[in-house]
C-alpha cells in the first residue's frame, strides 16, 4: 500500500513522526504536512495566493498552507500515484463531538475522502499527550484490517485514542459525534501599547456524553471510531421547509 499522511499540527510534530515511524513498517508513505501549526484551520484552502513545497532533511514534505492544501495539492498533482489510504494525525488533542466541524485533523482527512480515497483521522483524548505509540499501533492494527477486509466504499472514520499505555486500552467500539456545551467566553488582555487583545475561549465541556459517543468510549479507555459523512444536509427537516416555505 502506499499512504499519505498529513495533518494540522505541522510536519515536525511528534505524533505525525511517530505515526510515520510504525506506518512505514508495513506500507510505503508519504508525508505532506503544513509547515506550522494550523489547528482549527477546519476545511480551509488557499486560494489568494500560490503555494511552495518544500522538502525536510527526514523526507517529509511540508508547504506554507492549510492541512486540505497538504492532501489536495498530495493527490492532483504533488505526487504522481494516487494513495490507496490518507492517514491524518497522531493529532495532540482529541477530536470529538462538535470539535470535528474545526479541526485540521479531521479536514485532511475528509479532503482525501472527497477525492474517493479511504481517509482516518486520529487524535489523542487530550493536549500535551504522552502515549502517542498507542495511537500509532491502534492506527496499524486499523490500517492491517483494512487490508485484509477491504470496506465497501471510501470511508471517513474518525480514530480518537485514550492518552494511555497500549496495554491499558479496553477495546475499539464504533460510535457516534457526542456534543458540547456552548464554549467559554473569550479571553481579554491589554497589548503594551494599550491596545485590548482578544483569545478564542476554550471549548465547552462535553454536554451529550452518554453512552454511544466518542466522550464516553474515550473516558471508559475505549478507542472510538466515528464514521463521518460530508452531506450537511438536515434530511430531517426537508418536509419541515418545504411546508414552512409554502
Amino acid at each position: 500500500m502506499l499512504i499519505l499522511l498529513s495533518n494540522d499540527d505541522g510536519y515536525f510534530a511528534p505524533g505525525l513522526n511517530i505515526l510515520a515511524e510504525h506506518i512505514s513498517k508495513i506500507a510505503d508513505i508519504i508525508v505532506v504536512a503544513p509547515e506550522r501549526n494550523r489547528s482549527g484551520a477546519s476545511n480551509s484552502l488557499t486560494l489568494d495566493r500560490p503555494l511552495t513545497v518544500r522538502k525536510a532533511s527526514n523526507g517529509f514534505y511540508y508547504l506554507n498552507g492549510t492541512p486540505t492544501d497538504c492532501v489536495h495539492l498530495a493527490v492532483t498533482g504533488l505526487i504522481e500515484e494516487v494513495p490507496d489510504m490518507i492517514i491524518s494525525g497522531i493529532n495532540d488533542g482529541a477530536n470529538m463531538g462538535d470539535d470535528t466541524i474545526y479541526s485540521g485533523t479531521v479536514a485532511a482527512a475528509m479532503e482525501g475522502y472527497l477525492l474517493g480515497i479511504p481517509s482516518f483521522a486520529v487524535s489523542m483524548s487530550q493536549h500535551n499527550a504522552t502515549h502517542f505509540e498507542t495511537a500509532a499501533k491502534v492506527i496499524v492494527e486499523l490500517i492491517e484490517h483494512y487490508k485484509a477486509k477491504t470496506f465497501p466504499a471510501p470511508i471517513l472514520m474518525n480514530v480518537n485514542v485514550p492518552d494511555v499505555p497500549y496495554a491499558e486500552l479496553k477495546g475499539k467500539v464504533v460510535t457516534r459525534l457526542g456534543k458540547r456545551h456552548k464554549a467559554e467566553p473569550v479571553i481579554k488582555s491589554t497589548s503594551p501599547r494599550g491596545d485590548t487583545l482578544y483569545w478564542v475561549g476554550p471549548a465547552g465541556s462535553a454536554a451529550d456524553a452518554g453512552e454511544g459517543t466518542d466522550f464516553y468510549a474515550v473516558a471508559n479507555n475505549q478507542v472510538s471510531l466515528t464514521p463521518l459523512q460530508a452531506d450537511l444536509t438536515h434530511h430531517q427537516q426537508l418536509d419541515a421547509l418545504k411546508n414552512w416555505i409554502n
